[in-house]
């Protein structure tokens, strides 16, 4: 049987860059390779977990929809599938595996205590089970790969538990799913802290932002003066730090730790978009006369843009053609189900009910 592969992002707008560094585009490396069956998914009721707006998202759905096949999804090897179309299912599992996890288990999240800070006053059922829902949608078409960000590891822990516990106490056969590392898993926010995010303005890039728009916001990025100061303790040990300038920038036996988080950010960009050699090429200027930001935000810009023109020009074709983009999602809710109504069955006898 081919191993199956489940990635899900949440309704809440078109994709950024992070997404499709992140996630997307590991997906579509693998979209390729006949061993892999693959589930592209919109959980659009992941996005009722936090305050949203019931007018708009069934709009956001389908521009997520939109972008998934814009960048390369191929519906005759990889399937669309909007997570509401198949809900009753998702739920009636995340109820049966409810039975496994104690309610402290979720409470110690660090995600949960994230949203916790985030939205204090919607700290909702719904938000607590995020993680069961979560296993829920992956464990339904019992898949081994799930490509997201490392900060989601918790929650993945979380569905490998429940896959134990099912296996152990009841018989099933889940696979206890391991994440799929992308090469730009995590892409930090252009604000200088946390990662990219759709829900902190001014953090992202959008697949759909003309070259315009990406100078804008690059142009909005915090740096520093653009020159490393080894004078102020700069060196340091790198055990632990997986952003930093390269040994091979300054030629000694340890690394060079970034003064600044933005210079650190732009880095993991050029070197996503432009090249590793780009990306020493700027470290050695950063610990020598220095970095000129406006000339590489600039280059920076058009790089992503470069990228983007590809997607963007497939998108208006498919804003175009709406019945095509109907019938891709009615498909993808046809085969989900029917591999998902499976699993439950087979829940649903293992564990007693007939």
């Amino acid at each position: 049987m081919k191993k199956r592969i489940f990635s899900g992002i949440r309704a809440t707008g078109r994709l950024h860059i992070g997404n499709y560094l992140g996630a997307v585009k590991g997906m579509l490396e693998l979209q390729d390779n006949p061993e892999y069956e693959m589930f592209f998914a919109v959980v659009d009721v992941h996005a009722m977990t936090t305050p949203y707006d019931k007018k708009t998202l069934a709009e956001k759905t389908r521009e997520v929809v939109l972008d998934y096949l814009a960048v390369g999804l191929d519906p005759k090897k990889s399937s669309v599938l909007v997570q509401s179309k198949v809900i009753d299912l998702h739920a009636e599992l995340m109820f049966y595996f409810s039975t496994m996890i104690s309610m402290a288990r979720m409470q110690h999240l660090p995600t949960f205590k994230e949203k916790v800070k985030q939205h204090p006053e919607n700290v909702t059922m719904a938000l607590l089970n995020y993680p069961l829902l979560m296993a829920a949608d992956i464990l339904a078409y019992k898949s081994e790969l799930v490509p997201v960000g490392i900060d989601q590891e918790p929650h993945l822990e979380v569905t490998r538990e429940i896959a134990r516990k099912m296996n152990d106490l009841y018989g099933t056969d889940f696979p206890e799913p391991k994440r799929f590392a992308t090469k730009g898993e995590y892409i930090p926010s252009l604000l200088g802290q946390g990662k990219m995010s759709k829900s902190v303005e001014g953090s992202y890039i959008n697949l759909t932002d003309d070259l315009e728009t990406i100078k804008k916001k690059l142009a909005s990025a915090p740096t520093d003066s653009g020159k490393a100061d080894l004078g102020k303790g700069f060196m340091k040990d790198l055990k632990g730090s997986s952003i930093y300038i390269s040994k091979s920038a300054i030629q000694k036996p340890v690394g060079v730790v970034a003064s600044s988080e933005g210079f650190k950010t732009l880095m993991i960009l050029v070197e996503l978009f432009e090249g590793e050699g780009k990306r020493k090429e700027y470290e050695k200027q950063y610990v020598g006369h220095g970095v000129r930001y406006s000339e590489l935000k600039a280059e920076l810009a058009e790089a992503i843009f470069n990228e983007l023109k590809r997607i963007q020009e497939k998108r208006r074709e498919l804003e175009a053609d709406p019945e095509y983009v109907d019938r891709i999602i009615a498909e993808g809710a046809e085969k989900a189900r029917k591999i998902a109504q499976a699993t439950v069955e087979e829940v649903k006898e293992k564990m007693g009910l007939g």
